[in-house]
């Protein structure tokens, strides 16, 4: 009887959905090697790998059968997935291009590594990022450089705008999968993208609410307020937005600070200081890494300092997510620092979801981890944070908790 690697659903799946693996055609408890890979759009090679033995009647369901070492080890039935690690060392996992899917192969052999070496079958697993009749249109608005994903349908659909941290470029994966949720979502650049600055400077909130009434404008997006996402700078960039802006019905800070960091906020007769950092620091990890969770100067005065951004001006709800091991910066620390804020000025005390056991980049649901990479000012590695096992579980329920809270103060989704 040949092996057959069979994949539920069948197809080409999304990104941000579970897929089940099993392999048929193996002999009684036959200890198998499975492996995984994938190459992304520069050809850097992600890789994963577990041992696993067949059941009685010849047969391996990763949603029923542990993990017996490799990669990972039990029950984990989208480890090959959430486990990939590059082959380039500090090389983050990224989709450039959601039009093309990413291809994972994936492979049985027979034994045990490192002495497995018959392959007993194989197959490709393809996980896009456009669900079936989401439309990518390219948007050059006056000096908005954007991308907008709209959901199938005649719409309108409630409207989010997706801000990325202090990278650059024009990233779109996170905003093409919220389309396949219902959500019309504007991926917005600010540096490093066509005539944009190439390097970040001063945050002038005018470009952002440029973006913010082209979204309002627009027919196929659904008001009267918008939704913010960011991660990192992005999630400032969003919390400050959501400070001074009108329109606004909701926003998600993806381990955001609440804090304005190096360079000055304005918008129109505003401005907000930068808290300034001190380089001397930073630390370098037992690893080698560099680790800059501290080289923020201190808080003086706590939620009334003047580089905090004036979250208490925000007309809609605020989600903090947090990752409890984020060494880009104290996270956590600085969700509490604004639930203070917030409170002291007679407002709700927000919703502060925070996960142990987890770094910096909090992405969608199986996303490989980014344990360390580039950082783009310092221009050297630095640590991110994270456990991977405990950082792939948060991402999962992140992505729900982000959802729902959309959902619910944007107003509910078209059914898909």
């Amino acid at each position: 009887m040949s092996v057959t690697v069979t994949l539920g659903p069948a197809g080409r799946c999304r990104w941000d959905e579970p897929v089940r693996i099993a392999v048929r055609g193996l002999a009684p408890g036959q200890p198998v090697t499975l492996r995984a890979s994938l190459r992304d759009e520069k050809d850097a090679l992600f890789r994963a790998h577990a041992r696993y033995c067949a059941d009685a009647h010849g047969q391996l369901d990763l949603e029923r059968a542990p993990a017996l070492g490799g990669s990972f080890a039990g029950l984990e039935p989208m480890g090959l997935i959430w486990a990939l690690e590059p082959e380039k060392p500090f090389w983050r996992f990224l989709k450039r291009d959601v039009q093309t899917p990413f291809a994972v192969e994936l492979e049985v052999l027979d034994g045990h590594d490192p002495d497995a070496q018959w392959l007993l079958g194989r197959a490709v697993h393809e996980r896009d990022f456009l669900a079936p009749g989401v439309r990518r249109e390219p948007v050059r608005a006056g000096r908005v450089r954007a991308t907008l994903f709209l959901p199938p349908g005649p719409g309108p659909f409630p409207g989010i705008i997706d801000i990325f941290g202090v990278g650059g470029a024009l990233l779109e994966y996170r905003a093409s999968l919220l389309a396949g949720h219902g959500f019309a979502t504007l991926a917005l650049a600010y540096c490093d993208f066509e005539d944009l600055p190439k390097k970040f400077d001063t945050i002038h909130l005018d470009y952002f609410e440029e973006a913010l009434c082209y979204m309002l404008q627009h027919t196929q997006v659904k008001g009267p307020g918008i939704g913010l996402l960011g991660i990192s700078l992005g999630a400032d960039i969003c919390l400050s937005m959501a400070s001074f802006l009108k329109n606004i019905s909701a926003t998600v800070s993806i381990n955001g600070s609440g804090f304005n960091g190096n360079k000055a906020i304005y918008y129109k007769e505003n401005s907000i200081p930068p808290l300034g950092h001190d380089l001397r620091r930073m630390k370098v990890a037992f690893s080698g890494l560099l680790d800059i969770v501290d080289i923020r100067n201190d808080i003086v005065g706590g939620c009334e300092n003047p580089c905090m951004i004036p979250i208490e001006k925000a007309q809609g709800p605020i989600l903090f997510i947090v990752g409890q091991d984020d060494h880009n910066w104290r996270s956590e620390l600085y969700a509490q620092i604004a639930s203070e804020r917030l409170q002291a000025h007679g407002k709700e005390k927000p919703q502060i979801i925070s996960y142990p056991g987890t770094g910096h980049y909090i992405e969608p649901p199986y996303f490989p981890m980014c344990p360390a990479s580039l950082h783009k000012l310092l221009d050297k590695p630095v640590m991110w944070g994270g456990e991977p096992r405990a950082h792939s579980k948060a991402q999962v329920d992140a992505w729900k908790q982000i959802l729902t809270f959309f959902t619910k103060h944007l107003g509910a989704c078209p059914k898909l």
